[in-house]
């Protein structure tokens, strides 16, 4: 692993842009008391490479979170973004695909002396096939290739465990399934950082905690964080042996280290996010004031980070924002999103003065840009996918099942959460014919299910490779003993606890129902007396058996109540579940249609 603070940037790809296409002002007063008036003409030089230096060297700041291994271009829904236009109309524009990403990246590279390049987390895992079938080296590759310079990790770069974590940034071959071709894995040339994982027997990071860029005097620090709730949402052997402190207090304690070391000039990279007001990726959260249309983890985070961090670089929720969140001091502060999936980047420009070695906060401009399809295809990435593609081309292409249209992911209920809670039940009965009801996580769908063909097998066909990009974890499906009141405190931690800010709606599988009220709070949400099974009301001393993923049977994803279960069972894996219930419940000539969606009555 390379020393935290000693990388220096690759030189011949540094490069800076001469025209900035959208910018967004950060604000009026600076951390160093730079007042935008006080910035002399030709402040923020971009080439610096005469014998005299302005005093402010504009650097570019290039950032994506949240790839999960996309390489090929995402499809349906997850590959889309929407666009807001001034007359208050929206279009939906097809994005994303490393090919495009990298060539928008290099393009925006150009004429840019002074470029970073960093990410902020879930760089790996939850990934399609031609990733996730390979423990996500053809992502470790690509992004070296696409020349990311430093990122966080997220809560999904633990989901094979730090062990497996520490390969993909040092390499070697899998320790069971070996080297997938003739060469051995080589591992990240850029740092991975985990200021706040701390290995629990000997209290330090498992990586980096920071690292530091430089170029001709030019210094700028970063910190990289992943949520401290990281072990509520993977799974307990991911974390093993793992503690996850809190962010706002750690990035604090390193800019201090940073501070001393004389980089005064830092970056957070968080992998914790925000909810805006609009899913439109160009969006003003700044409006009317700043910050002011944007919520979630993300501002409380914002608001107590130290003054001396100059911008923040944020994920996890997969939505797009460029804000300004004022900082402990009250000053306006960069924090930006780029949605998921390399379907957009953040183009930051961070004006740096040689003469305190800080950023002058009232020049930051960001905004974020579309990965759009319609620029040329990176010759090198064209050449990775079609390398992993062929390696994987004999188990992903195998059809297991057959459509009548999209099966969407997106909704409070879902028509694939439906399906995949169907499947659920289905493989449960296998198990024990007695199993009641299916509960899915969303968190845990990835992909919808598309009718258009992703490849040759044709239209309406689902190949092994797009049912594992749905669910890429491997969880097992496990039944368990509930009683009829726990049944009904499942679907209270829905929204309560610590989903209340930020509800996770389980679905559920055919014959359950019940009235989810949002014009009430918290637990109060779920209407208890209108919960159904098969038509009857729930029993609140009887016993229910119920199956549901291994995550969520062991009380993730803030179900505390399912991790009370008993008499457990363990089945199949639940790609396996649904490749069953698709194969067995479909054929060409008869297709399955969307479900309904139709089983959680809303109220608004």
């Amino acid at each position: 692993m390379p020393p935290a603070n000693a990388h220096s940037p690759h030189d011949p790809r540094r490069r800076r842009r001469t025209t900035r296409l959208l910018a967004v002002a950060v604000g009026a007063l600076t951390v160093g008391s730079l007042t935008a008036a006080a910035l002399p003409a030709g402040a923020g030089e971009k080439g610096g490479h005469g014998h005299q230096r302005s005093r402010y060297q504009d650097v570019q700041l290039l950032s994506f979170n949240d790839l999960h291994g996309n390489l090929e271009p995402p499809a349906g829904s997850s590959g889309r973004v929407t666009e807001t236009r001034e007359d208050g109309s929206t279009e939906t524009i097809d994005a994303g695909g490393v090919e495009y990403l990298a060539t928008h990246l290099r393009q925006a590279r150009k004429g840019n002396a002074y470029s970073i390049t960093a990410a902020g987390g879930d760089m790996v895992g939850a990934s399609p096939l031609i990733s996730g079938l390979f423990h996500d080296e053809p992502t470790i590759e690509a992004l070296n290739k696409l020349d990311l310079d430093v990122t966080s990790v997220g809560n999904h770069e633990f989901d094979e465990g730090a062990t497996e974590l520490a390969r993909l940034q040092n390499g070697g071959c899998h320790p069971t399934d070996g080297c997938y071709t003739d060469k051995e894995f080589k591992g990240a040339d850029f740092p991975y950082l985990a200021a706040n994982v701390l290995d629990e027997k000997t209290g330090k990071p498992v990586l980096a905690p920071y690292w530091v860029w430089k170029k001709n005097g030019v210094k700028v620090g970063f910190i990289g964080v992943t949520l401290e709730g990281t072990p509520g949402i993977v799974s307990a052997e991911g974390v093993k042996g793992l503690a996850f402190k809190d962010e706002v207090e750690t990035i604090n304690k390193y800019a201090k280290v940073l501070q001393r070391q004389g980089v005064k000039s830092i970056v957070a990279l968080v992998h914790e996010g925000g909810y805006p007001a609009s899913s439109s990726y160009n969006y003003d959260c700044d409006s009317p004031g700043a910050g002011d249309g944007i919520s979630g983890p993300i501002v409380d985070i914002a608001k107590n980070v130290t003054p001396q961090v100059d911008a923040l670089v944020t994920g996890h929720t997969h939505n797009a924002y460029v804000c300004t969140i004022d900082d402990p001091a009250g000053n306006p502060r960069m924090v930006t999103s780029a949605s998921s999936f390399g379907r957009l980047y953040t183009d930051t420009t961070l004006t740096y003065d040689r003469r305190t070695g800080d950023i002058a906060r009232t020049a930051v401009e960001s905004a974020n840009h579309v990965v759009t399809r319609d620029v040329a295809k990176a010759p090198d990435m064209t050449a990775l996918i079609g390398k992993w593609n062929a390696l994987a081309a004999p188990i992903g292409n195998r059809a297991v099942g057959w459509i009548s249209g999209d099966i969407g992911n997106t909704g409070t209920e879902s028509p694939l959460g439906d399906l995949i809670a169907d499947a659920q039940l289905a493989h449960g009965r296998e198990l024990d014919p007695e199993t009641d009801l299916a509960l899915m996580n969303p968190g845990g769908i990835r992909a919808p299910l598309t009718y258009a063909a992703s490849g040759s097998e044709g239209d309406g066909v689902v190949t092994y490779a797009e049912g594992f990009t749905v669910q890429p974890f491997a969880n097992t499906v496990n039944l368990q003993d509930l009683t009829g009141a726990q049944l009904v405190q499942v679907l209270k931690e829905q929204v309560s606890g610590t989903n209340e800010a930020a509800p996770k709606i389980l679905q559920v599988s055919d014959g359950l129902t019940y009235t989810l009220d949002l014009t009430k709070t918290g637990a109060d949400r779920v209407v208890t007396d209108s919960i159904r099974l098969n038509g009857a009301a729930i029993d609140p001393a009887a016993t229910y058996r119920v199956a549901s993923n291994s995550f969520l049977a062991g009380g993730g994803d803030g179900f505390t109540t399912l991790g009370q279960g008993t008499n457990d069972v363990v089945g199949a894996d639940d790609l396996t579940a649904l490749e069953q219930y698709l194969t067995a419940g479909s054929s060409a000539s008869a297709p399955l249609a969307p479900p309904a969606a139709d089983r959680i009555t809303i109220v608004r």
